[in-house]
């Protein structure tokens, strides 16, 4: 039985199973921008976080923070703030990403030892 690296990777793979459907489980289904964006970012961060679990690697990390960071800002450059829903499950998936990516990439030893390195006097 495989064992997971990190128990966050295997929350960012919910999180992006409920990008796929945030659109029909919120309502914002008619609305194209949100709609792709949710699906597109949904699936990247599936397969990052899939290739986090499966081959654990620094970047991979990088990636879902990345991801993270774009839900975020994506509302205000997509201009879908007017709609709620859309708006509240991007900002909050993004935010709770960015934290998940964060966390792991500071207490996995293998990936904080180079900014232990950088920083040591």
């Amino acid at each position: 039985m495989m064992k997971i690296k990190h128990w966050q990777d295997a929350v960012n793979v919910v999180l992006g199973a409920w990008l796929i459907v945030s659109p029909w489980a919120v309502g914002y289904q008619s609305e194209l921008a949100p709609m792709v964006n949710a699906f597109v970012i949904g699936a990247a961060l599936i397969a990052a976080a899939l290739g986090a679990i499966f081959a654990p690697r620094a970047w991979e990390e990088w990636i879902e923070g990345v991801l993270g960071l774009w839900l975020f800002v994506s509302p205000a450059l997509l201009s879908f703030t007017a709609d709620r829903g859309a708006l509240l499950s991007a900002v909050i998936t993004g935010i709770v990403i960015v934290v998940l990516a964060g966390w792991t990439l500071l207490t996995d030893k293998a990936y904080s030892a180079w900014w232990r390195k950088r920083t040591a006097p």
